[in-house]
């Protein structure tokens, strides 16, 4: 008979996401996890894997529960008001004392595992191309609609968005000033004009 797990998985990887979150992959050890997670090391081996492997379906998760830019950038009417409050409610979060201090999950992972880790870059690329190719859709229709003049190239302009708001979150974590990071939404946003 199998035995049934003595701890609940999912529980587990959300715990497992938030430490990795704040403290980073290098610097979260298993026996961290072990404490963290209140699960012994057999147990977290047998259901997720190794470290990395437990890293990257956290990196899945956090993914997976990011707002759905695709449902605030397709809805009907004028597209360019909800790329502005898109821009601005990153500038907001990299700026708001509470969050700011773990930063972006996946920006995290760019930094510190992307350069040497082809797994996690192929998540930190498929999450950015993600965003682009939905911001890049977005400001398709704005020019049709005539919200962007006709020489503005949206693809290149989905692109300095994406550039962006992965820069607002490093600077947001880096920064206590939040003048930083607003001032360079509203700079950036003018571009859209």
């Amino acid at each position: 008979m199998a035995r049934t797990k003595e701890f609940d998985p999912e529980a587990a990887l959300q715990a497992a996401l938030e430490l990795f979150w704040r403290r980073g992959y290098e610097a979260t050890s298993m026996s961290d996890l072990v404490e963290h997670l209140g699960i012994g090391r057999a147990s977290i081996y047998a259901t997720f894997g190794n470290k990395h492997e437990l890293y990257l379906k956290a990196l899945q998760r956090y993914q997976e529960r990011l707002p759905d830019l695709l449902g605030e950038l397709s809805q009907p009417g004028p597209v360019l008001p909800a790329v502005r409050a898109l821009v601005r409610r990153y500038a907001d979060e990299a700026a708001a004392e509470h969050l700011r201090l773990n930063g972006c999950f996946i920006t995290n992972t760019a930094a510190e595992l992307a350069p040497h880790d082809p797994a996690a870059a192929r998540q930190v690329e498929r999450n950015w191309d993600h965003v682009e190719t939905v911001l890049h859709s977005a400001l398709v229709r704005a020019r049709a609609q005539g919200e962007l003049p006709a020489e503005r190239d949206p693809l290149t302009l989905a692109r300095m968005l994406l550039v962006l708001l992965q820069g607002l979150k490093v600077v947001g974590k880096a920064s206590p000033d939040p003048a930083r990071v607003r001032d360079a939404a509203e700079q950036a946003l003018a571009l859209l004009d």
